[in-house]
């Protein structure tokens, strides 16, 4: 019902954490504390005997950890949000990439000082964002997006009618879902692509990697972390570091990577806004980008970016996101120039990087 707080079931093994976790969630009026559990197993039986909106889960607890008990709740509670927050280790992020492939929603990492004031003040913003955020939908129905239209309302010019015959460059951006979703995307990614990727996905150092090892696991193609002073090759994807924005840049006849720390952009670094106008600067119209699941809207302003400089803009449809606050900024701007499912996503890109491609109408739906 409007009005009536969200109600957050944490899971920690750590007295401390749970007692730190209670009391920022009875920071905010919206939310409140619906119990506490020390392991996965105690969680499910939580939730069979209370009300739920959310889980905050912590990834490594004694008896059952958290991936265990995201895999066992999505069976009972299929849609049911649920937050992991594990260490800013290596360890960590391996096991909350391996979590969120279990089901879980979405991820915030424990800074190494938690239990200092200070420590709390850093997580506090983001934390309380994203439980705010993944519950915002029960009691106010998510709007469905516009049809994506030209984008013409904000002064832009006349928006071009099909994708760039072969790209030279893809270009992605995500947040909340976005690991599941570009595992999803890799997958069907051909190895002869014939163009570079990169991406930019909010996360935090160690997280990037993390993620760039796994989907080079699933994929076709290898993807690295990028590291200053790469040289862009086709059939290979970069993901910007965590706290690290990523740009392109030429060198002679060769695009590099360049690694910045300048400050945040729509409270994120790395940002997509960024990377996109980089590669709007570089490429022009030669540009074929996406923007997908994730919360808030980076992404949007870059886009616009991309789309004036002639390129094609792709979101991801939003029924198909875990969060379509990202993809629905730019198609409320009117930078988009068509919205895919995510299972088209990793297809459509191999279709269109295709000599050719765009002149077939039949065979591009336009």
């Amino acid at each position: 019902m409007p009005g009536t707080p969200a109600r957050i079931l944490i899971v920690d093994d750590s007295a401390v954490v749970r007692r730190i976790l209670s009391d920022l969630v009875a920071s905010d009026a919206d939310l409140e504390v619906a119990g506490i559990a020390q392991n996965g197993s105690i969680a499910l039986q939580k939730l069979t005997q209370v009300s739920v909106d959310l889980v905050v889960m912590d990834v490594e607890m004694p008896g059952m950890d958290g991936i265990e008990a995201v895999t066992r709740l999505r069976v009972d509670w299929p849609r049911l949000p649920v937050l992991m927050c594990s260490s800013v280790t290596a360890r960590g992020a391996d096991a909350t990439l391996r979590a969120l492939a279990a089901g879980a929603t979405d991820y915030v990492a424990k800074p190494s000082g938690l239990s200092s004031p200070d420590g709390q003040a850093s997580f506090k913003l983001e934390f309380l964002a994203k439980v705010k955020g993944l519950t915002a939908s029960r009691s106010q129905p998510v709007a469905p997006p516009k049809p994506p239209v030209a984008p013409a309302p904000i002064g832009m010019p006349a928006a071009r009618r099909v994708p760039p015959k072969r790209p030279a460059i893809l270009a992605i951006g995500c947040s909340t879902g976005g690991p599941n979703a570009l595992a999803r995307v890799f997958a069907d990614i051909p190895r002869d692509i014939g163009v570079p990727i990169v991406i930019t996905q909010h996360m935090p150092p160690l997280f990037t990697k993390m993620l760039a090892e796994r989907l080079t696991s699933i994929s076709q193609i290898p993807v690295k972390e990028a590291e200053a002073g790469d040289v862009l090759e086709p059939n290979r994807a970069y993901i910007a570091p965590g706290d690290y924005h990523m740009t392109i840049h030429r060198d002679g006849v060769r695009v590099r990577v360049a690694l910045n720390q300048d400050p945040p952009e729509n409270s994120c670094r790395p940002a997509v806004d960024v990377m996109f106008r980089s590669v709007a600067k570089v490429f022009g119209a030669d540009v074929i980008a996406t923007v997908m699941t994730g919360m808030g809207r980076d992404g949007a302003i870059g886009a616009r970016f991309i789309a004036e400089a002639g390129g094609w803009v792709i979101t991801q449809e939003a029924g198909s996101c875990v969060v379509p606050s990202m993809p629905n900024a730019v198609v409320e701007i009117g930078a988009s120039h068509e919205s895919a499912e995510l299972d088209r996503l990793g297809t459509l890109y191999g279709f269109r990087c295709k000599p050719g491609a765009g002149q077939d109408r039949r065979a591009s739906n336009f």
